[in-house]
C-alpha cells in the first residue's frame, strides 16, 4: 500500500537513501532539509517527491512542512526522524554550547517535528513513528559523551510515547544502527571539540585522528539499511526498536549480559530495601 513519507535530514547520508528507497517502492516522500536544493541534488527529481525546508531545531519550520506534507499529498503514514549531527569529544573539552547543540538537534529536534506531525496522525487515527537512534543510544563509549546523552535521551522519549499514542492507532519504532558509511564523521556532520584541556590533549588528537580515519570504511551499507527498514515498517506489528547491522546486534547483546551480570551481583543487596512491614 502506497505511503506518504515525511524524512528529516534527506539532503545527506542515511536520510537520502531512505527517501530514494521509499520512492523506488512507490511510496510517495515529503524529503526535508535546511537546504532545499541540497536535497533535491541528493534525491533526484521524482513525481511522487516534494521537497521541504525544515531545520528540525525550529519548531515554526516543522510546522510550515508538515503544512507542506498535507496540502501536497493530504496526509502523513510514516515519520522518519533522522536528522542528526555529531558534537565529537571528552565531556570537558565539549563546550557547555557544543553541548546545547548537541541536545538541540537529536533531541529536541525529533521532538519539534513529532510534535508537528502527531496532531495529523491522530487525525487519520494511524501512523508509524520511526526515529534513528544509535548503538550510542543503549551503550556509553569513549568520546562521545554529547552524542551517548542525546542518543539516550531519545530512547527514554520514544520508549514512553509509544504508551501516549498507541490508543489512536500510531506505532512507535527506535532504530539503532551500529557503523554505517554514511557521512557522519565527515566535517559537514562532525564537530570536534572547542575546547583544549592539557590532561586530555594527547587522547584527544589521538581519538580525532583514529575516528577521522574509519570515516569511508565503515562496514554497514546505508542503502541496505534503508531496503530493509521499508521491510521492517511494512510489518503488522513493527517492532519497538530494531537493532541495525550485525556489530550493532553484538554489542547489544553484550550490554545486555552486562546488565543482567550488575543486577545479580547485587541481587541479595537490593532487595533488602523495602519497610520491614512491608
Amino acid at each position: 500500500m502506497t505511503q506518504v513519507f515525511f524524512i528529516t535530514g534527506a539532503s545527506r547520508g542515511m536520510g537520502v537513501d531512505i527517501a530514494r528507497a521509499a520512492l523506488a517502492a512507490g511510496h510517495q516522500v515529503v524529503a526535508t532539509g535546511r537546504r532545499p536544493q541540497a536535497v533535491e541534488q541528493a534525491v533526484g527529481a521524482h513525481e511522487n517527491l516534494l521537497v521541504a525546508r525544515l531545520d528540525v531545531t525550529q519548531p515554526a519550520d516543522a510546522e510550515a512542512a508538515v503544512a507542506a506534507a498535507v496540502d501536497r499529498f493530504g496526509r502523513i503514514d510514516v515519520l522518519i526522524n533522522n536528522a542528526a549531527t555529531f558534537q565529537a569529544g571528552y565531556f570537558e573539552e565539549i563546550s557547555p554550547e557544543q553541548f546545547r547543540a548537541q541536545m538541540e538537534t537529536n533531541l529536541f529536534g525529533p521532538l519539534n517535528v513529532t510534535r508537528a506531525v502527531l496532531p495529523v496522525m491522530r487525525k487519520q487515527r494511524s501512523g508509524h513513528v520511526v526515529t534513528l537512534s544509535s548503538v550510542a543510544g543503549l551503550i556509553g563509549q569513549e568520546f562521545v559523551a554529547a552524542y551517548a546523552a542525546s542518543k539516550f535521551g531519545l530512547e527514554g522519549w520514544m520508549e514512553s510515547l509509544r504508551f501516549d499514542v498507541a490508543p489512536y492507532g500510531i506505532r512507535t519504532t527506535i532504530v539503532e544502527p551500529g557503523f554505517f558509511r554514511t557521512d557522519l564523521l565527515e566535517d559537514t556532520s562532525t564537530t570536534w571539540p572547542a575546547l583544549s584541556i592539557d590532561d586530555y590533549a594527547e587522547r584527544t588528537a589521538r581519538t580525532q585522528t583514529a575516528w577521522k580515519s574509519m570515516n569511508g570504511k565503515q562496514a554497514g551499507d546505508p542503502a541496505r539499511l534503508a531496503k530493509a527498514l521499508l521491510t521492517v515498517i511494512d510489518q503488522p506489528e513493527p517492532p519497538l526498536r530494531w537493532v541495525a547491522g550485525a556489530d550493532a546486534v553484538a554489542a547489544v547483546e553484550e550490554k545486555a549480559k552486562e546488565l543482567l551480570r550488575q543486577v545479580d551481583a547485587h541481587r541479595s543487596l537490593s532487595g533488602s530495601l523495602a519497610y520491614s512491614d512491608s
